[in-house]
């Protein structure tokens, strides 16, 4: 009797989820994103900082956003577009080493690595790691957690 009640509800359970396909979750992620995420914060995201780009960084942030910096102070989106207005980069050269990319299939990405930033003959180092969700097929950074920074002569 188990056996045939198992089987009975295998059946029904099968059938609700051929009639509504939000039963199994289904991948929002393409090839192409890890492409589009590694452009997103080698190029882009440093890009929006370094020109004062408030638009572009309005794109590459949800609205959700928050950041936790390395002296442990919090910061949204508004006050990170705030932040940039006001804060020119000054640096000779900068660039983004991404040590880990993982992609989920359920359309969350996380990018882990180091940022170094040069300024005459003096290196600047910092660790970051930021939380992105792709959300009608755009990907959004919604976290980002900065420490570790070093000066290195």
């Amino acid at each position: 009797m188990k056996k045939a009640i198992s089987i009975m509800f295998l059946l029904v359970l099968g059938s609700c989820c051929k009639k509504n396909q939000d039963c199994l979750p289904q991948s929002t992620v393409t090839s192409q994103d890890r492409e589009i995420l590694r452009n997103l914060k080698e190029v882009q995201w440093p890009k929006a900082y370094r020109e004062q780009d408030t638009l572009l960084l309005d794109r590459i942030l949800g609205e959700d956003f928050q950041m936790v910096d390395a002296s442990g102070e919090w910061s949204n989106k508004t006050k990170e577009l705030e932040w940039i207005k006001e804060n020119a980069m000054e640096n000779d050269s900068f660039f983004y080493e991404i040590k880990r990319l993982d992609v989920l299939p359920n359309g969350t990405a996380l990018i882990c690595g180091t940022g170094h930033i040069f300024n005459d003959s003096t290196e600047t180092i910092y660790q970051s790691s930021n939380i992105l969700i792709k959300r009608k097929g755009i990907w959004e950074a919604v976290a980002s957690h900065v420490s570790g920074i070093k000066r290195l002569d």
